[in-house]
């Protein structure tokens, strides 16, 4: 596996990550938890959004390397 397919992967399980950590806030905020829950929330979406972009611009520099 080169160092760019290791890339992409951590990258996409880190913005999985993100997501899955902002819901679970979420929820937590929405069954009676405090405002500190929904700005970790909030935060953590933009996180993963910002992982996303970073990705897209991993891929579009590095479109001539190869994955082996």
């Amino acid at each position: 596996m080169s160092l760019k397919a290791f890339h992409l992967v951590f990258i996409t399980a880190a913005i999985l990550l993100a997501f899955g950590f902002g819901v679970w806030l979420a929820r937590n905020f929405f069954s009676g938890g405090g405002v500190v829950n929904l700005l970790s929330a909030l935060l953590s979406f933009a996180t993963g959004i910002g992982l996303i972009v970073y990705e897209c611009y991993f891929l579009k520099k590095t479109k001539d390397v190869g994955y082996l």
